[in-house]
């Protein structure tokens, strides 16, 4: 429990630096198990980016398998079919030919039952959707990595591109796992999800700038030391709004998609949830690996690893939290430097008659 208490007041003694390798390892078999998924299993796109048909046919107690059996007669054995609420099946062929689609509808209501709803979109249209989705994502990237170095370097723009691409790619591969329907809806959530990842990197970053400022004048320590240290103030910060964050979409998920039977809120419950936590998992081993490793390069700062390590104050990737604590508490109780350089000189006080001080010294009469 003292840990959690430490944890959660930004003081735990947690040694990020020495997680990050396997952090790396981890997030890079994850991405290359999400890029292998996409070429063997591809993406189940939906109706609005690759066109085709859809049938709702209301059909109680008819199974997958008897409606296969129909759409093989009609040529259309390629149909995905699922069952919706126990009655409803949700058949979705690559028909395109407006003449032949509504055939195929006549057929489901003579054999299945009614057709309660049907759908046709056009090659066209789903090139169109596909194409902006694509533009939207660019321009995103863009123009955040823009903003990130004018307001902060590029170098942290680096590492916050790298955490959302990091997180899109694992978001998307669960989605080609486990084969779930890709909509508009779902690249609205995979927006949501780089908005998320951003906000907690930006975050780190903010807090290294600030601790960067304090002590990296004096020389003590280590770009790497005070990344580290960063982390570990904002550490519980990036934990609590995930959590927060995660509840409504569990809720929304679990209730609306399960309960309820709102497969289009699944859709986009899950990529929210996926996106949430692999945010905060990119923003603190991902995101700060990077930029630590880049400013470790700087001349400045191998500069102070060398003298740090040459005053013997090295002793594994990171020394002690309580020290840099310390040492942050010293630089905001120092007192203000004199013109000359030296340490500021306090004015002498005069103690008031009857404070403990001497008593005033009494004045000569003028003749």
């Amino acid at each position: 429990m003292s840990v959690l208490g430490a944890l959660y007041r930004g003081e735990s003694p947690v040694d990020f630096p020495s997680l990050w390798r396997r952090a790396v390892i981890v997030s890079t078999v994850a991405v290359l198990v999400g890029l292998a998924s996409f070429g063997v299993r591809g993406l189940n796109l939906g109706l609005d980016f690759e066109g085709g048909t859809s049938f709702e046919v209301r059909s109680p107690g008819t199974s997958v398998a008897e409606a296969r059996q129909v759409m093989e007669r009609l040529d259309a054995a390629d149909a995905r079919i699922q069952i919706v609420d126990g009655e409803v099946l949700l058949i979705r062929s690559d028909v395109q030919d407006p003449t032949r689609a509504t055939e195929i509808r006549d057929v489901l209501a003579a054999e299945l039952g009614p057709v309660e709803a049907f759908e046709q979109v056009g090659p066209t249209w789903g090139d169109e959707v596909t194409d902006k989705a694509v533009r939207a994502l660019l321009v995103f990237f863009i123009v955040v990595a823009l903003y990130i170095t004018v307001r902060l370097e590029w170098k942290m723009a680096v590492g916050a591109m790298v955490a959302v691409a990091h997180d899109i790619v694992l978001s998307v591969g669960v989605y080609s796992i486990l084969q779930f329907e890709i909509t508009p809806a779902t690249v609205i959530a995979f927006l949501t999800i780089m908005g998320y990842s951003l906000y907690d990197t930006i975050v780190v970053y903010d807090k290294v700038r600030e601790i960067v400022g304090r002590l990296g004048a004096t020389d003590r320590y280590t770009y790497t030391e005070l990344m580290n240290l960063s982390l570990n103030r904002v550490a519980m910060r990036s934990i609590n709004t995930s959590v927060t964050s995660a509840i409504p979409v569990v809720s929304m998920l679990l209730i609306g998609s399960l309960a309820m039977g709102a497969t289009t809120l699944r859709e986009f419950a899950v990529a929210l949830l996926v996106g949430i936590f692999v945010g905060s998992y990119s923003s603190l081993f991902l995101a700060s690996t990077i930029v630590a490793g880049l400013k470790e390069r700087e001349e400045r700062w191998r500069l102070v690893f060398q003298k740090v390590r040459s005053r013997g104050l090295v002793d594994g990737p990171t020394r002690v939290i309580g020290r840099q604590e310390a040492a942050v508490s010293d630089t905001r109780a120092a007192p203000r430097s004199s013109p000359t350089g030296g340490p500021a000189k306090r004015r002498p006080t005069i103690a008031a008659p009857g404070a403990g001080g001497a008593p005033p010294r009494p004045r000569k009469k003028k003749r």
